[in-house]
């Protein structure tokens, strides 16, 4: 089959790779229909996050088309039209148990490269480091997905694949983001980043209550967007001298209640803390750059909620002091999508949630290289590049 691999430090190649085949009696071979681009990909295509080999399959955003299962799959069946979440679950530890999905504790076969960093393994995840498991990823014509039962949803008729495609990985890593919050009728929202996630962040915070939601961006054409398509308010950090001043002002001086950041360690920004992040990243000296975040904590109000959706490594001069005396609430984790897969597919049927404005260019898997360029560099308005094998 043809699928787009990690050869290298920002060298994306279409080659033929080997088939996936049936690995234990609880998989599924998908046909995949369509897969996209995530802003958390581009950390290991830069190099940020070790442990990569060349022709690696990546890609962990995706739906499609059941080809086969095996003798244990009892719930869905070749032919069913499927999303999948990006972490894989077993069901049946204490962490899926308790929705902890990707926490679970059965579906890494590579403990061993993560428990020196973070003292316990994850999930694993599809196309994303051997530190997660080395699984192969989506951006194929075919994936095998372990536990189809657990990690298998079935889209329902009459939503388009476009729709659908983004409850694999962007909604419900934004919903959880909001859920974390405990949003109260009305509470203010402020969402670092107006890319997939950040954009699911601030529609999923209306979903649950937020009376107002304000999306902070440096792009044009997605803070259009989070206008657009959500209704949040918005703020151009690179047109303001301060953007908590700005949030002062937009909040009559207390704060957002709860503040999400959903960039991550490559976060944009100005000044001389930007300018030393990107010093040290560059000289492989840390992994992040984390303006964005600092910036959060600061900005949320005494007493508030910090939420993490962006994916970290070692930062530099993280501002655990401002956690402790404002008395912050952290909540932080990799999507637990399969807990919140229902809800939003019931959301997505009743027409309060529609992520398919997020499919700004859409490319075949042999142009996928192409379509990662545009993504990573923002060219023409890119939010998110689609591919379809």
């Amino acid at each position: 089959m043809r699928a787009l691999i990690w050869n290298g430090v920002n060298d994306l190649r279409v080659e033929t790779v080997k088939d996936p085949e049936i690995a234990n009696p609880h998989d599924c071979i998908l046909r995949v229909t369509m897969s996209t681009t995530c802003g958390s990909d581009l950390h290991f295509i830069d190099g940020y996050i070790p442990t990569m080999k060349a022709g690696d399959v990546i890609g962990h955003e995706f739906m499609g088309v059941i080809e086969e299962v095996g003798p244990e799959v009892k719930k869905v069946k070749k032919g069913d039209r499927v999303v999948v979440p990006s972490f894989i679950t077993c069901g049946q530890c204490w962490y899926c148990k308790n929705k902890l999905h990707s926490l679970c504790d059965n579906t890494h076969p590579k403990p061993e490269l993560q428990e020196p960093v973070f003292g316990y393994p994850t999930a694993g995840i599809y196309g994303y480091t051997h530190a997660f498991g080395g699984y192969a990823g989506a951006h194929a014509q075919y994936v095998r997905v372990p536990f189809a039962d657990n990690d298998c949803f079935k889209a329902p008729e009459g939503l388009p694949d476009e729709q659908v495609l983004f409850l694999s990985d962007a909604a419900p890593t934004g919903y959880m983001g909001a859920d974390f919050c405990n949003i109260q009728p009305g509470d203010v929202v402020a969402v670092w980043g107006c890319g997939g996630v950040g954009l699911m962040a601030q529609k999923s915070a209306f979903l649950m209550g937020a009376e107002r939601v304000i999306g902070i961006d440096r792009l044009p054409e997605r803070l259009q967007m989070a206008r657009e398509h959500v209704g949040s308010e918005t703020i151009n950090y690179e047109e303001v001298d301060s953007v908590l001043e700005v949030l002062r002002e937009m909040t009559g001086g207390r704060g957002p209640d709860a503040c999400i950041d959903a960039v991550g360690m490559e976060a944009h920004g100005t000044g001389l803390q930007y300018a030393y992040d990107r010093a040290k990243q560059l000289a492989y000296l840390h992994t992040d750059r984390g303006q964005a975040l600092r910036e959060a904590i600061l900005a949320c109000r005494k007493g508030g909620t910090l939420s993490i959706l962006g994916v970290y490594g070692v930062m530099d001069k993280f501002p655990i002091g401002a956690i402790m005396n404002k008395g912050l609430t952290v909540r932080t984790a990799q999507q637990h999508g399969q807990a919140y897969m229902d809800r939003l597919l019931a959301h997505a049927q009743k027409g309060e949630l529609n992520p398919s404005f997020l499919a700004t260019h859409r490319f075949s898997l042999e142009d996928a290289p192409r379509g990662y360029a545009m993504f990573k560099h923002k060219n023409d308005g890119c939010v998110r590049s689609v591919f379809i094998p």
